[in-house]
């Protein structure tokens, strides 16, 4: 399924504020998901998910000393299409400065991050799956932990680097973790489609989770749409007021 907009301002009741399941997820901790000296892989479709998905994690990681790999699929200088202020041209060049600064503000070890963008086309990752599984695949090591976005998110280009991650990491030998992204603002009444039994916690501290709040501001170009060309925010307050749950979820 495809998400509901999410600026309307009569929002249905969403899974992530109202599933009664969310009170029993089991807690995990990070030496159990990434077991002490593994490598942690991030794979992020857009700039931004690398955040939104697991921002308060790769905090955690960094302050273990797991070594820590990105992958970002694409720069995201699609999404705005038809916008004069927003080219593909200046976001190309703008969203990646933009993770560079959210990565800074995450309090990340950039000097030691493994960071790679693959330059992909957004919002055609379907037809390009098999090619962002060969470039995945080059990155990846057995023993690693991989995450990244659920492959029934309702976001075609999650859902096509979820499948691309998780055959990458098969095919090398390391572990795989799906994260739902915009599966959690789905409308209650399909909360019976979650996993919930691969679902686990990942608690945060408060200042973990001031931190990840302060990296999402940092992409100023998701923050307002333009209204005038039918273009909603990439990250409308209702996302960014989940962004301060004090724990994130991982399927395992």
């Amino acid at each position: 399924m495809k998400p509901f907009i999410l600026n309307d301002s009569n929002l249905p009741a969403q899974i992530w504020n109202t599933a009664a399941q969310l009170d029993s997820i089991p807690v995990i901790n990070t030496l159990s998901l990434v077991p002490a000296g593994a490598r942690a892989v991030l794979i992020a479709p857009h700039p931004g998910d690398e955040v939104v998905t697991c921002g308060g994690l790769l905090q955690l990681l960094a302050n273990l000393g797991h070594p820590l790999q990105l992958l970002s699929i694409t720069d995201g200088s699609a999404s705005h299409p038809g916008s004069r202020q927003w080219s593909e041209k200046r976001l190309s060049v703008f969203r990646p400065q933009e993770s560079v600064e959210a990565l800074r503000r995450l309090g990340l070890p950039m000097h030691s991050l493994k960071w790679v963008r693959g330059g992909f086309t957004d919002n055609a990752l379907r037809e390009q799956q098999a090619q962002v599984c060969e470039f995945i695949s080059r990155y990846l090591r057995p023993g690693d932990v991989v995450f990244s976005t659920w492959c029934n998110d309702g976001n075609d280009d999650h859902e096509a680097v979820g499948r691309a991650s998780a055959k990458a990491a098969e095919r090398v030998g390391a572990r795989y973790h799906d994260v739902p992204v915009w599966a959690w603002h789905w409308p209650e009444r399909e909360q019976q489609q979650i996993p919930w039994e691969r679902a686990r916690k990942v608690r945060l501290d408060t200042w973990t989770v001031a931190r990840k709040s302060h990296a999402t501001h940092a992409y100023a170009s998701q923050l307002n749409g333009e209204p005038a060309i039918g273009i909603a925010p990439l990250l409308p307050p209702v996302i960014l007021e989940r962004m301060r749950l004090p724990y994130e979820i991982v399927f395992v």
